[in-house]
């Protein structure tokens, strides 16, 4: 509730893809994998993009890890000391991960562009089915006198 005593307007429901290849358990690439790509993209350092992520260094360095052992040839690359410190970044097999990753996201969502947006309007409340729809519906599920 708001401080003048009102709900607060729900959230309006959203839909997203999140596509996961795995191999057994493991998930090979995924959306967590892909952020964490474009935000070494972005900071050109592991430490950064997992601070900007909320993660942790060493949980950032095992999926990048876990991804480059996974790979025909690395996805990211990092030198280590230097003047600033070292830092990291994609290569061309990372950049093309990413790109590929999101183009069939972007594919699927056009794809599924009528059916989403049936199934966004499925999951919108109507107007008018507050609190007088919440009671019709909970005295149909009541059961009558004579069963009780």
């Amino acid at each position: 509730m708001t401080r003048a005593g009102k709900k607060a307007p729900a959230a309006r429901p959203v839909a997203r893809f999140r596509l996961r290849v795995t191999a057994g358990e493991a998930i090979f690439v995924g959306p967590g994998k892909i952020a964490l790509l474009e935000a070494i993209r972005d900071t050109r350092s592991i430490t950064a993009a997992a601070k900007s992520m909320g993660m942790s260094y060493r949980r950032a360095w095992v999926l990048v890890d876990e991804l480059n052992g996974s790979l025909a040839s690395a996805a990211v690359e990092s030198a280590i000391g230097g003047e600033h410190g070292g830092g990291s970044t994609l290569t061309a097999l990372g950049h093309e991960l990413v790109d590929v990753y999101r183009r069939i996201e972007a594919t699927a969502a056009r794809a599924c562009a009528g059916d989403l947006a049936q199934l966004l309007e499925l999951a919108t409340p109507r107007r008018g089915s507050g609190d007088a729809a919440r009671r019709r519906t909970r005295r149909r599920t009541r059961p009558a006198a004579r069963d009780r």
